[in-house]
């Protein structure tokens, strides 16, 4: 099992380890189809991903707000493209593109992860930010889904990166009907509540969970990433409350405080 980072109270506990989340939800066999690839930043890693792949994301294995998130992209030529926050560079070699990347990552512990081609709305990338809760009953109940729109020239879809919050429906009404936006956001809910359970197996005081899932051309969602401790400013600062109220309300039951004085994300484009 891969060395944890975990930081627990009586209200807060918190996996911090990206890739040993990832290791236990594998365990899963039907979550499995919703992980894209991911492994372990190295040079080797890197280029065999590269070449699978042709597009992969680099991320911190310890990390939020999509702080220090690279793109990279294998163009046709052989030549390469890579993005971190609003910095585009272009290689013409392998080495070159890997020691520039491997600076960026300065000196941390790096994972290397599938790009998933997602759907977009109106020019730009999003997902889907999908929370699921331990119920007053006790059981795992999905209590909110919301879409978060990058902001223009970013690659990371996060409120502090100047991204923009859209209720879910809106953004899934761009490319699907809507008898497929209600399907898709019920297996989404089913996903977050089977990720939950299974992290739970391995670590049982986890009360809430955060899911960013992106969905693919075909309309197949993945998980990018989960998160222990997710922040709730995205339902706050939407004007259907209704989700947030849930969410603060469940919360409460299992000793969770939120702060929502929320200020960077958006709500319209």
């Amino acid at each position: 099992m891969p060395k944890l980072n975990v930081k627990s109270s009586r209200k807060v506990y918190r996996i911090a380890d990206k890739w040993a989340k990832t290791n236990v939800m594998l365990q899963d066999k039907g979550l499995r189809s919703f992980i894209p690839v991911t492994r372990r930043f190295n040079q080797s890693t890197f280029r065999s991903m590269l070449q699978r792949y042709r597009m992969v994301y680099v991320k911190p294995t310890f990390g939020s707000l999509g702080r220090g998130v690279m793109r990279v992209e294998k163009r046709a030529g052989g030549t390469y493209s890579y993005q971190l926050g609003g910095r585009r560079r272009s290689f013409k070699s392998f080495d070159a593109l890997y020691r520039a990347v491997k600076q960026d990552t300065l000196g941390k512990s790096y994972l290397v992860q599938q790009g998933i081609h997602a759907l977009g709305y109106e020019g730009r990338s999003y997902d889907l930010r999908v929370v699921v809760q331990q119920s007053p009953s006790g059981g795992l109940e999905a209590t909110g889904t919301v879409a978060r729109v990058a902001h223009p020239g970013k690659i990371v879809t996060n409120g502090s990166q100047g991204g923009t919050i859209l209720p879910a429906e809106q953004v899934l009404g761009i490319s699907t009907s809507p008898l497929q936006r209600v399907k898709l956001l019920r297996t989404i809910d089913q996903i977050g509540v089977n990720t939950m359970k299974r992290l739970r197996r391995r670590y049982p005081r986890l009360k809430e969970i955060g899911l960013d899932v992106a969905i693919d051309r075909n309309h197949h969602p993945w998980i990018l990433e989960v998160n222990t401790t997710p922040d709730h400013c995205p339902f706050a600062i939407l004007q259907d409350q209704t989700m947030i109220r849930k969410i603060i309300d469940y919360g409460s039951r299992y000793g969770r405080r939120y702060r929502l004085k929320c200020f960077k994300a958006k709500t319209t484009l």
